[in-house]
């Protein structure tokens, strides 16, 4: 078992896992994500390859905020020095929706630096996001309330759009459904943009069918397996 400052902090698959750990993958949720009890096909397929995920509980307003960067960081180091696994244990950042963009901005500001980013239907530019939808303009005026900076600005440190130059030069897999009706494909459009201006070394899909959160194909969660798994094969 895990300690129970780790398991108070997170869910995790290494109850699930038999063998030597061999990578420790993030999974960020999405806006509105409460305390998890049931694996999702990503956590179960990488248990099978002794590949530790762990799912921060950092906040299901929190839009990786200062105080959930740090969150997740001293949760990373616990995890590590808790299970005794050396600086040859690769991290891996993935997440889904503001979960998304949160994996993005791992790459950006994470003190344990990833070897790769899986970000789902990602939010990347919260300017244009805070106007999209009522509950993120609520969810966003809580996460950042109190900081100093202008408004525009603290938006700005929190979109992986206009942090692009500073992320990790790493693999990253963008997935964005055609007609998503909740983060509009602009996002990874524009993320895509961004990165391929830059020469990211970026694999971006757009899927006609994905939904948000729902009707996930099959082949959307075997890539983002696969993706996973070609990042130990390049180690």
């Amino acid at each position: 078992m895990l300690e129970s400052w780790i398991e108070n902090r997170c869910w995790s698959n290494y109850s699930l896992i038999k063998g030597k750990i061999r990578a420790v993958t993030l999974v960020f949720n999405g806006l509105g994500g409460a305390v998890v009890n049931t694996y999702t096909p990503l956590e179960l397929a990488l248990a099978d390859e002794n590949i530790l995920t762990i799912l921060p509980y950092y906040g299901p307003w929190s839009w990786m905020n200062r105080s959930s960067r740090a969150y997740v960081d001293d949760l990373v180091e616990r995890v590590y020095s808790f299970l005794q696994l050396g600086d040859d244990v690769p991290l891996i950042s993935t997440g889904g929706s503001m979960g998304g963009c949160a994996s993005l901005l791992y790459s950006r500001y994470g003190k344990r630096k990833v070897i790769g980013c899986d970000a789902l239907y990602p939010v990347t530019d919260l300017l244009y996001h805070f106007d999209e939808r009522h509950d993120v303009a609520v969810s966003m005026s809580r996460a950042f309330y109190g900081y100093a900076e202008p408004w525009e600005d603290v938006l700005r440190e929190h979109s992986p759009l206009y942090q692009v130059e500073h992320m990790l030069r790493i693999p990253y897999l963008i997935i964005h459904g055609l007609n998503d009706k909740t983060v509009n494909i602009y996002h990874s459009d524009a993320m895509a943009e961004a990165m391929n201006k830059h020469n990211f070394q970026l694999e971006y899909i757009r899927d006609p069918q994905l939904g948000h959160g729902c009707n996930i194909p099959v082949r959307v969660w075997q890539k983002r397996i696969d993706f996973v798994l070609s990042l130990l094969q390049k180690q």
